[in-house]
């Protein structure tokens, strides 16, 4: 049995640090973010915690590869990225947990 994933980019509070990750728990992951799980994580260094960006794949496959042509893309095309679906830059993981 094949399992979704979803490509999501999360946040400092100025949007000037990013970080671009996969997950097949999204809701889950970006709790764990947002309580600093993993102190020594670069989300907990840089103070990454909002979810500005998250999109779903059927397959993890396709999450990882999406993931891998984010960060392989410079800060502009993220910056554009973002904007595309979420141009306010909100924190998107209230909307989230409501779904």
């Amino acid at each position: 049995m094949q399992r979704g994933g979803c490509v999501y980019i999360m946040a400092n509070t100025y949007n000037n640090v990013l970080y671009t990750g996969v997950t097949s728990d999204i809701i889950g992951r970006i709790w764990e973010h947002k309580n600093n799980v993993y102190p020594g994580s670069f989300t907990s260094r840089y103070k990454c915690y909002k979810l500005v960006y998250y999109l779903y794949y059927p397959h993890i496959e396709e999450a990882i590869a999406a993931e891998k042509l984010i960060k392989g893309g410079n800060k502009r095309n993220k910056h554009q990225l973002i904007f595309s679906l979420n141009p306010e830059w909100r924190d998107l993981y209230e909307d989230l947990i409501k779904e």
